[in-house]
């Protein structure tokens, strides 16, 4: 046994001690915010693994072990062909399904048993079949027509089915976008071919019906039916804005995609320099170890040496001794090349373990400058990708949604001029037709007319009989509001047969009225007002009067000229 110095108890201690911290450093493991770290070994009791999302946790050397499950998502196309319905008719419902690792404690769980250590390739295999038949399960719960008319109860169905499953395996659904709904015997087809059908029969008994109310009902239904194909255009632009954007979403999404890729190459790359680093303290402590193992050796070596040299001196001195003076010099002789061996050997253990440390201290060196120079070419590509990505990444979404502002309100003025356009030529439309359409009934009324009559100037004789009631009254009420102080009848005192000509207006206008008012009242059904029939009838009784013809004979036999004066309303001032 060899005596322990208190250097070399130190020098064990200062190893031990580094060992265990380097053994903590390198088992604590943090969790980055996009990976579940899981945990399994000798965990608490019940459970085959502990999850743990974005923190950290010390992981026992020998008992424990960890792993990572990635958070990002994952998208399965699902091409669904001859799924059957509810009315046994098979349709194909293409979709495309978003799905991701859970971050509650159950589905984290659930996925660390399932789902860890497998590819992403097998993880999209396994969900791909779940999806496929609990897609075909709902498809066969309903039929057709609600697949085809309310998406979002079929949705809904989809989620509430499919939802549960997945989390048995540790996903959980992000999104479903079903892309279209097709089938193979054309029914969807003839539902789309009824639907217009039926609208238009709709369409055409509507127009019947109002065209026996008039053209004008005609023109507001071909306006209302401009309205809606204006509606209609208006509702495909803002499907084709809704496409634009969700196209715009899915840029936005695999732009976001490549920068978390990028963010997790440089993570492994940060990754890839600390575990140089620690490889390189791992190797600077080695070297260490190594380099105080081999002087402890060499001293241990020289104090070996000595103890044999001085073996040897004592054996040979005792030797001499017994020899007597004979072996004096012989023995001194080996004794000086003892000394002079034990010297070599001294100086070249110490040559040893000199060019054994310069040699650890060179290899040292030159690993920590490789994973320097290493670790600076990584800063500076991690650095240039994050702020190429911090710069490109906004710009690219701008410009896109620029894009798909611009083209959406392009397309909205153009489709609102278009249908205000047709509004105006429908309305303008319409009004000429239901002017046309009077202006023609009325020539065929007045051709009737006058085919009924037999000329077109009896039919014009009617059509003043028809009218003469106004004409009358109208001419009436113009006269009556005039106020005549006196009217003045000039004549030369002789008719034409030595008679008053007065006497023979009068008398003519006697006559002919009644036969000519009996006539327009049999015939045409016009009666005169009244005051008009009594004025007559009062002026007959005054020139047939005894009275009357008495005063006219002086004044034919003079010559003068009678004068007749009807006041209707007294004067308010005296005239001449």
């Amino acid at each position: 046994m060899f005596p322990l110095t208190v250097a070399s108890i130190a020098v064990v201690a200062a190893i031990l001690v580094a060992s265990f911290l380097m053994l903590l450093a390198t088992r604590y493991k943090r969790c980055p915010s996009n990976n579940i770290m899981v945990i399994y070994g000798k965990v608490r009791s019940g459970s085959s693994s502990r999850c743990i999302h974005g923190g950290a946790a010390f992981i026992v050397p020998l008992i424990q072990d960890y792993a990572y499950l990635s958070l990002e998502p994952i998208q399965i196309e699902v091409p669904l062909r001859d799924a059957l319905s509810m009315e046994n008719i098979r349709v194909n419902v293409p979709s495309v399904f978003t799905v991701a690792i859970g971050t509650d404690s159950v589905t984290m769980n659930n996925a660390a048993i399932r789902l860890l250590g497998l590819p992403v390739a097998a993880i999209k295999k396994q969900s791909e079949d779940i999806i496929f038949g609990q897609l075909r399960q709902v498809i066969a719960s309903m039929r057709i027509e609600e697949i085809n008319r309310d998406r979002d109860n079929f949705l809904s169905k989809i989620q509430s089915s499919l939802e549960p499953e997945l989390r048995k395996i540790g996903l959980v659904l992000i999104n479903v976008n079903i892309t279209d709904i097709t089938d193979n015997s054309g029914y969807i087809e003839a539902i789309g071919k009824k639907a217009a059908s039926e609208a238009v029969q709709q369409a055409r008994a509507d127009v019947a019906e109002q065209e026996k109310l008039g053209e004008i009902k005609v023109a507001e239904n071909v306006r209302e039916k401009e309205v809606q194909v204006a509606e209609a255009h208006k509702n495909q632009a803002v499907g084709i804005k809704a496409a634009q954007r969700e196209q715009a979403i899915r840029v936005a999404e695999y732009e976001k995609e490549q920068k978390v890729g990028e963010e997790r190459a440089a993570f492994e790359r940060d990754t890839a320099v600390k575990d140089a680093e620690r490889e390189m303290r791992v190797s600077v402590a080695n070297a260490d170890a190594q380099a105080k193992i081999g002087e402890q050796k060499a001293a241990f070596q020289r104090e070996v040496e000595v103890n044999d040299a001085e073996r040897d001196k004592r054996i040979r001195v005792a030797e001499a001794d017994a020899r007597a003076i004979e072996g004096e010099n012989t023995s001194k002789a080996a004794v000086a090349k003892s000394l002079a061996d034990l010297k070599v050997e001294e100086a070249e253990a110490f040559q040893r373990a000199e060019t054994r440390t310069e040699q650890s201290k060179a290899a040292v060196l030159e690993a920590r400058n490789i994973a320097l120079a290493k670790a600076a070419v990584a800063e500076a590509e991690r650095v240039e990708a994050e702020r190429r990505a911090e710069l490109e990444a906004p710009a690219k979404a701008e410009k896109a949604r620029t894009i798909v502002e611009a083209e959406a309100e392009a397309e909205k003025r153009r489709i609102e001029a278009e249908g205000e356009a047709k509004a105006i030529f429908a309305r303008l439309e319409a009004e000429a037709r239901g002017e046309y359409e009077k202006l023609r009934q009325k020539g065929e009324g007045l051709r009737e007319i006058v085919n009924a009559c037999g000329d077109a100037d009896a039919a014009f004789r009617m059509l003043m009989l028809e009218h003469l009631d106004n004409l009358a009254q109208t001419s009436a009420e113009a006269i009556s509001k005039i106020k005549f102080d006196k009217v003045v009848v000039w004549e030369n005192g002789q008719g034409a047969n030595g008679k008053n000509a007065t006497a023979n207006f009068l008398s003519g206008m006697a006559n002919v009225l009644p036969p000519m008012l009996h006539t327009m009242k049999d015939i045409a059904g016009v009666e005169l007002p009244e005051y008009l029939v009594r004025i007559a009838d009062d002026e007959k009784s005054d020139a047939a009067t005894p009275e009357a013809q008495e005063a006219a004979k002086p004044q034919a036999a003079t010559g003068a000229a009678p004068a007749h004066t009807a006041k209707p309303d007294p004067p308010s001032e005296p005239s001449q």
